[in-house]
């Protein structure tokens, strides 16, 4: 060959292998490159093409575990840091403890994740499509439909006052105030971690739990320890904690609600939210409904070992909670531009192998952190429920990964059937509490049944319906 037919032959380009082949590797290819050689071997220019979704596929994977793996990270220490909270039911009366409970039942029957699961569905279509000012005006719109909901609340918190305070048995009054304005936060943080979700920061996401948890703690324990305070001093520090990791949500979220807005389609903004926010919560309410039946049930003190062992098993679930969290945005963002994802299965196994593992973890450990945390008359209640609750909570875990799949790519026509399902559990509840009175166990058997219609409901709808279609 002379050096004129040489020159017609184009440089190949820069080693496309960078990603997973070693150093060695590619500096081979790029002397190939520099001698124009790599065009003489047509099998490795195809493989060069073929290799192109492997390595995309590779990276994304890559990227999915380092994120989740932060949000696992940060889920962990602010769950160890919040655990913190109930060593402090040493520090106060079991009656205000089981006062505290119920405060937590309530406010964790405010949707805060199925609002901020709509949040991120919503940031990650907008994003994905361009709309980013049709973006801004609905966080300010929601930002005023929050505050004027949260205002009508307190008017009417204010008229029944009286029987609030005896229903959830508050001996300070000042709880109830307390309780609305943590409420209030309750919407506000979530909304605003969602657009963070949706963006997929899930760096200040993740910083945003933990200043929640450390916020949360500090002021609780100063309360407590210095200042006396009991229910009503703790939930004033998990206002202080909410109002920190909403402030970091406000601040990173800036660019996208402090610039030009434009309308919004608000029909098709509904004939989306309301779909998705009785998705998740439904799902929600069988997370958490059952605290508040067995408080109105037993009462404050008799509650308070259930709380216990709740606490405890729900961990797990906030254990496995980040990998779905990933996952949604990614799945809304691939959905909105008709691309293919494969992080179902993948989120799917290692969600399952993790609540099994702390299952597993729990029935071993259990005992000896029951009796580190809580004082020794909840430590019988709670450890013979115990291996009840978190068994319950692994069909929910695996559900629940299934449930942002369904909801993420849009296909809505399992939302009556997972309100149909709640609403039948909260029918459920009573009956059994009434025919089983002061045991616990059948309460939990329950929940574990219908959790497992949950999981058997959606991988129907999941992998039976599409085959059957």
């Amino acid at each position: 060959m002379n050096a004129r037919s040489a020159k017609k032959i184009p440089a190949a380009p820069a080693c496309y292998f960078h990603s997973f082949l070693p150093d060695w590797d590619c500096q081979f290819l790029n002397w190939l490159s520099r001698n124009r050689l790599v065009s003489y071997f047509p099998a490795l220019m195809a493989a060069e093409k073929i290799s192109s979704t492997p390595a995309k596929a590779a990276s994304q994977h890559a990227a999915f575990f380092r994120q989740s793996g932060w949000l696992m990270v940060a889920a962990l220490a602010s769950g160890g840091l919040m655990l913190g909270i109930h060593f402090l039911s040493q520090k106060i009366p079991a009656g205000e403890y089981g006062t505290l409970i119920t405060l937590f039942s309530v406010v964790s029957l405010i949707p805060a994740i199925p609002f901020q699961m709509v949040f991120t569905h919503q940031t990650a279509a907008a994003l994905a499509k361009n709309r980013g000012r049709q973006l801004t005006g609905m966080i300010r719109a929601s930002c005023l439909g929050i505050f004027l909901f949260w205002l009508a609340a307190l008017l009417a918190a204010f008229f029944f006052r009286n029987h609030i305070a005896a229903n959830w048995h508050l001996a300070n009054p000042l709880a109830l105030w307390m309780t609305l304005a943590v409420i209030l936060f309750s919407l506000l943080m979530p909304m605003f971690q969602g657009v963070m979700q949706g963006q997929q920061n899930f760096l200040w996401l993740g910083w945003s739990n933990i200043f929640n948890a450390v916020f949360r703690i500090s002021a609780a324990v100063f309360i407590v320890l210095a200042l006396g305070g009991w229910a009503t001093g703790i939930m004033t520090g998990v206002f202080i904690g909410l109002l920190a990791a909403t402030l970091v949500g406000v601040w990173q979220t800036r660019t996208l609600w402090r610039g030009q807005s434009a309308p919004f389609n608000r029909r098709d903004f509904l004939r989306e939210v309301v779909p998705l926010l009785l998705g998740f919560a439904a799902t929600q309410f069988l997370f958490c409904a059952d605290t508040t039946f067995v408080d109105s049930y037993f009462g404050a003190e008799k509650t308070a070992p259930y709380g216990a062992a709740g606490t405890l098993s729900r961990a797990l679930l906030w254990l496995v909670l980040p990998l779905a969290a990933v996952m949604f945005p990614k799945i809304v963002h691939s959905t909105a531009k008709a691309e293919k994802s494969n992080l179902l299965g993948l989120v799917l196994l290692g969600t399952a192998v993790l609540v099994g593992a702390g299952v597993l973890g729990l029935w071993i450990l259990g005992p000896l952190v029951v009796r580190i945390v809580y004082p020794a008359e909840y430590v019988s209640p709670t450890l013979a429920i115990l291996p009840w609750y978190a068994g319950a909570m692994v069909p929910l875990a695996l559900a629940n990964v299934l449930v942002n799949d369904l909801l993420g790519r849009g296909k809505f026509q399992i939302v009556p059937l997972l309100v149909a399902l709640a609403v039948v559990y909260g029918f459920t509840l009573p009956l059994i509490l009434n025919h089983f009175p002061g045991k616990f166990e059948p309460v939990l058997q329950t929940l574990g049944a219908f959790n497992l219609v949950l999981f058997a409901l959606c991988a129907w709808f999941v992998w039976g319906r599409k085959n059957r279609t």
